[in-house]
């Protein structure tokens, strides 16, 4: 994993294994995990950290609002 602050979050108990975010995902750091959550859905999991450019189209594009994306704030001089 990379040492950058920025984070993806997966709420593994709202995603319903649309697939939305893997097909949306530019860099395709996003997929179907092999787990399963409680209402018997795999969810998505970003296993690609380092690809991942914080896009936020997963986010965006997440009916369930399952994904969050999370940036560092920027300090203006």
């Amino acid at each position: 994993m990379s040492d950058r602050p920025n984070k993806v979050v997966i709420d593994e108990e709202l995603c319903k294994q649309c697939e939305l975010c893997v097909v949306v995902c530019p860099v395709h750091a996003l997929r179907i995990s092999d787990r399963i959550n409680t209402k018997g859905f795999h969810p998505a999991e970003l296993y690609e950290y380092d690809k991942c450019i914080m896009c936020g189209f997963c986010a965006m594009t997440c009916p369930e609002r399952a994904i969050a994306v999370y940036r560092p704030e920027v300090q203006k001089a």
